[in-house]
């Protein structure tokens, strides 16, 4: 058994962005340290901990310096090269291990990885050359969502095609390749599940929310989701699946697609705390963001069980000035503290708590 780390340890965090931040505050009210690694200077995780390193994610010196002085390694971010996770993870417990990480980083690798769990995908074709478009369309129905296998998110890296005059097109717009070419899914309501393992195979999960996305970025998550308890069931047995077959330590979040019937399919996992549990921090016993550093820290998880209703509203580019104006009962705001909102950018948070009515 592998002791649980003592108050007082450092946690390195590769990324300085708001999940790094949010990570240090949580770590701090357990006790512990934390160094922010990060090549961006203006990192808003920087705000909230003393100890960082500003250097590049391949700067393997900086990287062994960083690793001397934390006790565990862990990311906020599911981009993280895969040369800095084989630097690091011979020199510190790296949690989530590299494994999760090449997996969520190569959609072809996350769908073959699900399809031997048997846990249902969207159909797809691998896009490897020009060549490949029609036959891939004329299999998945004449349309279907054009995507790279790697670093895409809030909706970048994607298009949506309906001839293969639009797939050619979009073939030579999308790098890297190769690319991959989705069905487009029937879905009624996109969910998320949020859930924890530990390093003793403890698994706690968040209930499901129901997520709405706006121009390819999440809008509102929505607890409880309008799914049946079937579903949600469902929903976190194959999330505990994927923790269990991944080996993961830490927070995993994973997206669905449920159909009309109440089934899922899995959109895509993420190695790392997700935007669509911010809610948690709110109306939780244990957020995501302290079940994350329990589960690195080897201590026992926490509490998932949700106290109220609420919906988790993004804060995108200038709507972050507003926060002052939405105050009022049951909100609770949460600003990232980044220099500069331009549009498109997660700036911030509002919890949107359902409050009770006093009786008369």
């Amino acid at each position: 058994m592998t002791p649980p780390l003592p108050l007082g340890s450092t946690i390195g965090i590769l990324g300085g962005g708001q999940l790094g931040r949010m990570l240090s505050l949580a770590a701090a009210r357990l006790g512990f340290k934390t160094h922010i690694y990060c090549p961006d200077r203006s990192s808003p995780a920087f705000e909230v901990t003393p100890h960082r390193t500003v250097a590049a994610y391949d700067d393997r010196a900086s990287l062994a310096a960083f690793a001397a002085v934390v006790d565990v390694i862990t990311y906020e971010f599911e981009n993280v090269p895969a040369g800095t996770a084989e630097t690091l993870a011979p020199l510190r417990p790296l949690r989530p291990g590299a494994n999760a990480l090449a997996i969520s980083q190569d959609r072809l690798a996350e769908k073959s990885f699900l399809g031997a769990l048997g846990i249902p995908v969207a159909p797809h074709r691998p896009i490897h050359a020009v060549d490949d478009l029609a036959p891939a369309l004329a299999a998945l129905g004449n349309a279907g969502i054009l995507k790279t296998t790697r670093l895409g998110y809030d909706g970048k890296g994607q298009r949506r095609i309906a001839s293969l005059a639009q797939a050619i097109a979009a073939f030579h717009e999308l790098q890297p390749h190769p690319l991959v070419l989705e069905a487009v899914i029937p879905f009624v309501r996109e969910i998320s599940v949020v859930i924890a393992r530990g390093l003793d195979d403890a698994t706690a999960a968040f209930d499901p929310s129901e997520n709405v996305h706006r121009d390819g970025i999440l809008a509102t998550s929505t607890v409880p989701a309008n799914i049946s308890p079937d579903t949600a069931a469902q929903a976190q047995a194959h999330a505990a699946a994927i923790a269990r077959a991944l080996d993961y330590v830490g927070v995993l979040g994973v997206e669905f697609f449920v159909l009309a019937d109440g089934s899922l399919v899995v959109n895509e996992i993420a190695p790392r705390v997700h935007n669509s549990g911010h809610w948690t921090e709110a109306v939780c016993v244990t957020d995501q963001f302290e079940q994350h550093i329990r589960a690195i820290a080897g201590w026992p998880l926490g509490d998932p069980a949700r106290l109220a209703d609420v919906v988790m509203e993004n804060l995108i580019g200038s709507e972050i000035a507003a926060i002052p104006a939405r105050l009022g009962p049951g909100v609770r705001p949460h600003a990232y503290g980044k220099a500069e909102s331009r549009p498109g950018r997660k700036m911030g948070h509002l919890n949107l708590i359902a409050v009770k009515k006093p009786r008369k």
